[in-house]
């Protein structure tokens, strides 16, 4: 006699859809929408642009902005650059000027995003992207532009400016999108390296619970600024530079107390989060802090255990490793795949169909 399915053992994962951080490595707008759609196609609840043009480095960019301000500065220092592009020498606040007084230029945010959506709804209308699906803005948080960029001393003081100046920029997508198609992802990176002690806090003794208050305090913030018909999430993340995280986490620990952390004290509901997975981790115990998480239902959990060095083999192992905490999630990479080799973004695209279910 058929009973239906047997139920999924809690060794065994149930992997719902497919997360794509932000960055892809492909040449425009048009061409991700309709790359993406093609390979994924309903195993994705929102696609973003791929971070395409200036925005390819993620927030680097951001400092040809603040080249453009008066008040801030770069230290005089022997410029050196990045990817022969980007001067890395930090900013400074002019000498008797207040963080205050900063007027900071268009950011770039808005208008890309406002530009994209127009190609993305042309391309849903046409059958390109599925029905429903939304569009993804993936931001930074204010704390990893001014940790990125500013020189530890003015810090505290510069961070509020900026606040204000991204939450603007916020404000004119909510304006020109509409909600029922829009999602908002915090990229959430600098977070992790004041929590590992890798950068020195400006808002808290290093090493105290005070900085993962603080941490919890700003996102918190960030997901107040977007009205509950706008979806929202965050991008949970040990950075990126060179394909290189800036240290790699001995186990979820962090990442699981800020998603707790984010869950008690938002005051609307998140969408999902997203957080790495190293590809060395294929133990339970790299995800075990992850079961203590009171994840809401209609939160999204996504894992970012695909690697391109391992492909499938290496996913499922990782996967496995992950059900032993989360029995139920979606896959990704660890973070956005814009800065690898264009080569690899096609099959990048199939390994997360492969690995992933429908939604």
């Amino acid at each position: 006699m058929s009973t239906g399915p047997a139920p999924v053992p809690s060794s065994s994962p149930d992997i719902r859809g497919a997360h794509l951080v932000g960055s892809v490595n492909l040449p425009d707008a048009q061409t991700v929408f309709r790359t993406v759609s093609e390979h994924l196609g309903d195993r994705l609840r929102r696609i973003p642009d791929g971070e395409v043009g200036e925005r390819f480095y993620w927030i680097q960019f951001q400092t040809k902005r603040f080249d453009t301000m008066s008040g801030l500065s770069r230290i005089p220092v022997e410029p050196y650059y990045l990817r022969g592009i980007f001067d890395g020498r930090p900013f400074h606040l002019d000498e008797g000027l207040s963080a205050d007084d900063l007027v900071f230029p268009d950011l770039g945010y808005a208008e890309a995003a406002l530009g994209s959506y127009s190609e993305f709804a042309r391309l849903r209308s046409a059958g390109v992207i599925a029905p429903g699906t939304r569009f993804q803005v993936s931001l930074p948080t204010p704390a990893a532009v001014i940790g990125a960029f500013v020189v530890p001393e003015d810090r505290a003081a510069v961070e509020p400016a900026y606040e204000r100046a991204l939450f603007a920029e916020l404000a004119r997508i909510l304006d020109g999108i509409p909600h029922a198609d829009l999602a908002i992802q915090w990229d959430t990176a600098v977070e992790f390296a004041l929590l590992e002690g890798r950068i020195e806090p400006w808002f808290a003794e290093a090493g105290s619970d005070q900085v993962l208050d603080g941490v919890v305090a700003r996102a918190v913030r960030q997901a107040a600024a977007v009205p509950d018909d706008v979806e929202v999430g965050y991008h949970l993340c040990y950075g990126d530079v060179e394909e290189q995280h800036f240290v790699q986490p001995t186990d979820s620990g962090r990442l699981a107390a800020v998603i707790s952390g984010v869950l008690v004290s938002t005051p609307r509901p998140i969408t999902f989060f997203h957080l790495p997975v190293p590809i060395e981790r294929d133990d339970a115990a790299y995800f075990a802090p992850l079961a203590s998480v009171q994840l809401p239902e209609d939160t999204e959990l996504y894992l970012g255990l695909l690697h391109h060095e391992d492909g499938a083999d290496g996913a499922h192992r990782r996967a496995a490793a992950a059900a032993t905490a989360r029995p139920r999630f979606g896959v990704a990479t660890e973070c956005g795949f814009g800065r690898g080799p264009s080569e690899r973004t096609v099959g990048l695209l199939d390994l997360h169909a492969a690995i992933a279910e429908s939604w």
